[in-house]
C-alpha cells in the first residue's frame, strides 16, 4: 500500500474588477479579465492523502462527508492531476473553512486553491506556482487568484479555442496600499443559484451581456491604472461600477443574488460617501456586500455596516499572502 500526504492553506479573494462569463469552449476560461484582493480573514485548510488502497475519492468538508456534485468537482481536479502525474491512486480529501461554503464569499476560490496546492505537494511534484494556478482555475476560475498574495490579475481566456495554460499573477504586493475590505455578511445560507449556472444563463439570455463584455475590460484597465498610482477614489469608483454592471446583466434575466439586506447595506455605503467617508461597494454572486475603504476609515465603516438590519457578521479583512504548504496536522 502506498500513501502520500500533503496539506495547504489558501485564503479567499474578492474580485474588484469582475469576472462573469466564460469563453464558449471547454477548459473554464474566463470571458473577462479580473483583478482581485486576497483576504486574510477568510481561510481554507485542506489535506490530501493519496492511498492506493482506496477505491474512490473521498471528500469531507467541515466535518461532513460530501457526495454528488461537491465530491465530483474535487474528483475532477484530482483526475486532471492523476493524468498529468501518471498517478492512479484515489485520494481522501479533508477540508475546513472558517466561513460558509456556497454563500457568495468565494469559498470555491480558497477551496480549490488549497486543494490544488495540497495535492501537488502530496505527489511531490516540482510545479511552478503558475501551473498550480492553472490547475485550480480549471475547477474554479477565481481559485487561480488565491494562489497569490495581494492584488492579483487573471486575464481573460483567448477568444479562439485553446488548451493553453492560463494562470493568474500578482500585480501589486500586500503592502502596496493600506486599504481594507469590510465584509457585511447578509445571512449564512447557501445561494439559490450557483455562480456557474448564473454565468451561463446570463451569457445565453441577457440582453445586456454583450454590453458587459464590452465594458468589463475597460473597467479592469481603469482599476489597474488607478492601483498603480494608488488613487483610492478612482479605484473605488471603478470597483463599484464593475460590480453593479455585472449584476445588472444578470438581473435582466431574473438571476438575482441580492436580498433586502444587500440593498440596505448599499444604501449605508452611499450615506457614508455623502457624509465624507470614501467607501465603495462590491458584490459577488451572493447577497453579501464587501466595502473597500482606507485603513483609517475601517472602524467607521464597520460600525455603519453592523447597524444594518439583517447583517449577521462584519469582517474587516486585510491583504493576505498567497496559498502555502502547511504541516498536515494543521488540518482539523
Amino acid at each position: 500500500m502506498t500513501v502520500r500526504v500533503g496539506a495547504a492553506l489558501a485564503h479567499s479573494n474578492i474580485a474588484l474588477s469582475k469576472y462573469w462569463g466564460k469563453r464558449p469552449y471547454e477548459g473554464n476560461y474566463p470571458a473577462t479579465p479580473s483583478l482581485s484582493l486576497t483576504l486574510d480573514a477568510l481561510t481554507t485548510r485542506t489535506r490530501v492523502r493519496f492511498d492506493s488502497s482506496l477505491r474512490a475519492d473521498q471528500f469531507t468538508l467541515n466535518g461532513e462527508e460530501q457526495a454528488d456534485a461537491p465530491r465530483a468537482r474535487v474528483s475532477e481536479l484530482l483526475t486532471r492531476l492523476r493524468v498529468a502525474s501518471g498517478t492512479d491512486a484515489f485520494a481522501e480529501v479533508v477540508s475546513s473553512s472558517d466561513f460558509p461554503a456556497a454563500a457568495g464569499l468565494a469559498s470555491s476560490a480558497s477551496g480549490f486553491a488549497a486543494l490544488a496546492l495540497a495535492a501537488v505537494s502530496a505527489l511531490g511534484l516540482d510545479w511552478e506556482i503558475a501551473r498550480v494556478s492553472d490547475l485550480a482555475r480549471r475547477s474554479s476560475a477565481s481559485a487561480a487568484r488565491s494562489l497569490y498574495a495581494g492584488f492579483v490579475e487573471l486575464p481573460a481566456g483567448p477568444e479562439e479555442v485553446t488548451r493553453d495554460l492560463l494562470s493568474a499573477y500578482a500585480v501589486a504586493p500586500r503592502d502596496h496600499v493600506d486599504w481594507r475590505l469590510v465584509v457585511a455578511v447578509a445571512g449564512d445560507g447557501s445561494k439559490a443559484v450557483g455562480s456557474t449556472r448564473g454565468m451561463n444563463e446570463t451569457s445565453r439570455e441577457s440582453p445586456y451581456y454583450a454590453a458587459w463584455l464590452d465594458l468589463a475590460p475597460r473597467l479592469h484597465a481603469e482599476l489597474t491604472a488607478a492601483l498603480a498610482v494608488r488613487d483610492f477614489e478612482r479605484f473605488g469608483a471603478a470597483t463599484e461600477q464593475s460590480a453593479l454592471a455585472m449584476h445588472a446583466s444578470a438581473i435582466a434575466i431574473g438571476v438575482v443574488y441580492w436580498s433586502g439586506v444587500t440593498l440596505d447595506a448599499l444604501s449605508a455605503v452611499r450615506k457614508l460617501r455623502a457624509t465624507g467617508t470614501l467607501a465603495f461597494a462590491t458584490i459577488d454572486a451572493g447577497p453579501h456586500v464587501k466595502v473597500l475603504c482606507r485603513a483609517a476609515d475601517a472602524n467607521v465603516v464597520c460600525t455603519h455596516l453592523t447597524a444594518v438590519p439583517g447583517v449577521t457578521r462584519v469582517i474587516e479583512a486585510r491583504a493576505a499572502e498567497g496559498a502555502r504548504v502547511i504541516p498536515t496536522e494543521e488540518v482539523p
